[in-house]
Formats: structure tokens, sequence, C-alpha cells
């Protein structure tokens, strides 16, 4: 889930060939309430922004597993790896 428009997502999309739907969340609540959404530092220089946790949600909707320190190049296999 991304803070960014529908119409972004959809141009990261089609840019990167990625088939799978994006959510966006311009309003950021539902990123928020996963807390995923508040104040980063970088460069001494503190902002709102996006961290970059994932859940793997069951087929019930409940969080089976959380990860806080994600690696941006490696982390998709280490989930299929785990899963």
């Amino acid at each position: 889930m991304s803070a960014d428009s529908s119409k972004r997502q959809k141009n990261f999309c089609d840019k990167q060939n990625f088939e799978y739907p994006m959510l966006s969340d311009e309003g950021k609540n539902v990123l928020k309430s996963y807390g995923v959404w508040g104040t980063k530092k970088m460069y001494g220089r503190e902002y709102e922004g996006i961290y970059r946790y994932t859940y793997v949600i069951d087929d019930k909707g409940m969080i089976e597993k959380a990860y806080e320190k994600v690696s941006v190049k490696t982390h998709a296999q280490d989930i299929l790896a785990e899963l």
C-alpha cells in the first residue's frame, strides 16, 4: 500500500510491468492504523513518510507475521523462502 495516488500507482505498474494490484491510501488512514506512517529522519532532517514494513495476512484477515526490517533488494525472495 502506498500514499501515492491511484494514477501514480498505475503508472508505476505499467512502467515496471508489475501485474499485481497495488493499493493507494492518499488519506493515509489505513497506513496510520497499521503503524506504517510517521516521522522519519534522513541527513538530520525530519519528515513524514511511510515505513517499509510487510504484513502477511491470513485468509481470515489476521496478521500472521510482521516484517519491520525490510531489505528492498532481497525482501521478496526472503518472504517466498519463508512461506
